[in-house]
């Protein structure tokens, strides 16, 4: 559920970079145009400009304010939606065995009808013990990212100031209106280092079925990066440290979490839809030769007990 949530993020974030590439359009002269361009990236290029003045002339740390100012915004709707997210693994922890039941029966299904059953059995198990087929995560804070990240990408990719290498478009040495390896490196170690946060603390299982993506969600901010200019890679690193801020304190905050849950599942038990398969000890095989062999024992106990009466 998890790694699905992550994947999709990401790849909606790839996506939309592939998508605004296309969308701004240029003049013969080479001026960008376009709604995305006049309603989102302008008023954002005015903004950081104004940042930058304020900051020294820098746009590196004009895209580190904006990048801090963002976050801080949404840190309170993230830390919810994630601790919604850990409430709901927790939840379905009690109903695994069901779950595995379920899953049993859809693998063994014949028939359509049979899948059909098995999958109606799938969502009652959810619904009835008040666990979300999402996984607790809403589109409300991806969505509010878009807008966010369009007007980011579109402001710093087409830039005049750092496009032109204006004073204070290089950073710790480096150019923000170019493409850089180092800010694409250090934007996958932050965000590997998220992932391998977020493991922490949670069932061998699960943190089997996230390895795959500690490795997958990096690789796609690092090739988006590394193709973007170095000042959207400067958003993202910035951005990633946030990321492990609040995995941190979802790490904290899951022991009272986990408490929580299990005081409300032992109030209301989660609610049975199907009964686990409980494995049942082969009978033995007796054999005819065995059967006269034991009829002949006993008959020779009779035979000494009517002796010794």
């Amino acid at each position: 559920m998890k790694k699905m949530k992550h994947l999709s993020t990401l790849t909606a974030i790839a996506g939309l970079a592939l998508l605004l590439t296309g969308c701004v359009q240029r003049t013969k002269s080479g001026k960008p145009y376009g709604a995305i361009y006049d309603y989102l990236a302008v008023p954002t290029q005015h903004v950081m400009s104004w940042l930058a003045e304020m900051l020294g002339g820098s746009y590196g740390w004009a895209i580190i304010a904006v990048t801090f100012i963002v976050r801080m915004v949404l840190l309170p709707m993230m830390i919810n939606q994630s601790r919604k997210a850990t409430v709901q693994q927790e939840k379905m922890s009690f109903v695994k065995p069901q779950m595995a039941a379920i899953q049993e029966r859809q693998k063994n299904a014949t028939t359509n009808d049979e899948k059909a059953a098995a999958s109606q059995q799938m969502m009652s198990l959810y619904k009835d013990n008040g666990i979300s087929m999402t996984g607790g995560m809403g589109c409300l804070p991806i969505l509010i990212q878009f807008p966010i990240f369009a007007a980011l990408y579109a402001a710093i990719q087409y830039s005049p100031a750092l496009a032109s290498g204006a004073s204070g478009s290089m950073f710790m040495g480096i150019s923000l209106g170019k493409p850089n390896l180092v800010l694409a490196a250090f934007s996958f170690i932050i965000y590997l280092l998220q992932g391998w946060l977020g493991t922490l603390g949670i069932p061998a299982e699960q943190k089997k079925s996230m390895m795959s993506m500690m490795i997958v969600s990096p690789l796609m901010i690092f090739f988006v990066s590394f193709k973007a200019p170095a000042g959207l890679g400067l958003y993202f690193f910035v951005g990633g440290i946030f990321a492990c801020v609040q995995t941190l304190i979802i790490y904290f905050y899951r022991p009272k979490i986990r408490a929580s849950v299990a005081e409300e599942m032992k109030k209301n038990p989660p609610k049975i839809v199907i009964e686990p398969v409980v494995p049942v000890a082969p009978k033995t095989t007796v054999t005819p030769t065995q059967t006269h062999h034991n009829n002949r024992q006993r008959n020779a106990g009779k035979q000494q007990h009517h002796h010794s009466d």
